[in-house]
């Protein structure tokens, strides 16, 4: 029998992952990680469950322990906490001091759940595959000869657009029980077996850190540091910040700007003058743009042209948009709208698909109206 190690969080989407390949038939161990140790990392302000008797991912491996017993399969256990400091959590500190809005889970997926856990699992439990709980799948193209990887049919729950850095080699060792189900019929099978983890909560907030008050966690990591509120249009300054890197591009909650005539939004930054550029809610034009500078590229196929018609998603809830693709080297892309598109944000990922095969993606570096970038983005 293949052997599959399936990286057991905890929760439902991996309970299930790994009841589906044991009746599968394979050979199955769970590998439950830990990646964060909020004593170690000076996670204090910010984090509710800082003084708990129990923090919340021993609550995550009791489950797990419990999932694993009932399924009688083996459980081990592996810290990644220097490694998610290292390659994820650095590179988020880092771009919010840019003033940029990064997405840790797509870097975490990269470095550490297609990479040192796949290492990890063939080298000390010779695995002949990992599996995640993620809501996608992987196929191999004969016609290409090469795996692509597609959206699920949940698309609700579809998580190729975290998924868009992995590589071949990656995509060949892994399994995605999930692809197939929706959330609906994955929660049936787990209240079906009895397992604890049926009717339990998703997690949600920062990948392996979980909920935070964003504004007092980056306040851990990242000093204070006051500045102006502008209108972008009238260059009026109506207020003051305590940080540009706790505001998001088309924000509109958080501003406490009061006697205004009309509701604000984020517009824009300057990260050198330490500015925070907003704009009156009838004033939408500013949050357009028709194209970007797409860095950091990761094609998951070989491609066939160095232009193409594909769609694109800028967030993760962000429905498709059709775009142009024109490849400018091995890292960078220039992507343009089929019409103007809102509150593109640089440091924010691209992730390009045709139908349901996701293409790749990569990291908004700068974004542009009418060919003239923008530079308060």
């Amino acid at each position: 029998m293949e052997k599959v190690v399936v990286g057991l969080s905890g929760g439902v989407d991996s309970s299930v992952s790994l009841y589906l390949l044991q009746q599968a038939g394979y050979q199955v161990e769970g590998l439950f990680m830990r990646n964060w140790d909020s004593q170690l990392n000076n996670d204090i302000l910010g984090n509710k469950a800082i003084n708990n008797e129990i923090c919340p991912q021993e609550v995550d491996y009791d489950d797990a322990v419990k999932v694993s017993i009932a399924l009688n399969v083996p459980l081990h256990r592996v810290d990644f906490i220097k490694e998610y400091w290292e390659y994820v959590f650095k590179y988020f500190i880092s771009e919010y001091q840019r003033g940029r809005t990064p997405n840790p889970d797509i870097l975490c997926n990269k470095y550490i759940k297609f990479d040192y856990f796949l290492k990890y699992a063939i080298n000390n439990y010779q695995a002949d595959f990992i599996a995640m709980g993620h809501y996608a799948r992987v196929r191999f193209n004969e016609e290409i000869n090469e795996y692509q990887l597609l959206r699920g049919v949940d698309s609700d729950k579809d998580q190729t657009y975290f998924l868009s850095q992995l590589n071949q080699q990656q995509l060949a060792k892994t399994i995605f029980p999930l692809g197939d189900l929706t959330k609906k019929e994955v929660r049936a099978i787990a209240n079906a077996q009895n397992l604890i983890t049926a009717n339990k909560k998703d997690s949600t907030g920062i990948c392996f850190i979980g909920e935070r008050d964003f504004k007092s966690f980056l306040q851990n990591y990242i000093p204070n540091q006051n500045g102006e509120i502008v209108d972008i249009e009238t260059k009026e300054v109506v207020g003051t910040h305590n940080g540009i890197m706790y505001y998001t591009i088309g924000q509109r909650r958080g501003l406490n700007l009061g006697g205004m005539t009309e509701p604000y939004f984020v517009a824009g930054k300057n990260v050198t003058k330490n500015i925070l550029y907003v704009a009156k809610s009838s004033e939408e034009k500013w949050l357009y743009s028709t194209s970007c500078l797409v860095t950091d590229l990761n094609w998951i196929n070989t491609l066939k042209s160095d232009n193409f018609n594909c769609t694109a998603k800028f967030r993760y809830r962000q429905k498709d948009i059709p775009v142009k693709v024109t490849v400018l080297s091995e890292d960078k892309c220039l992507v343009h709208f089929e019409s103007r598109v809102k509150a593109i944000t640089p440091g924010q990922a691209a992730v390009f698909y045709n139908g349901v095969v996701c293409l790749g993606g990569g990291i908004i570096d700068e974004v542009y109206l009418d060919d003239q970038k923008l530079c308060y983005l």
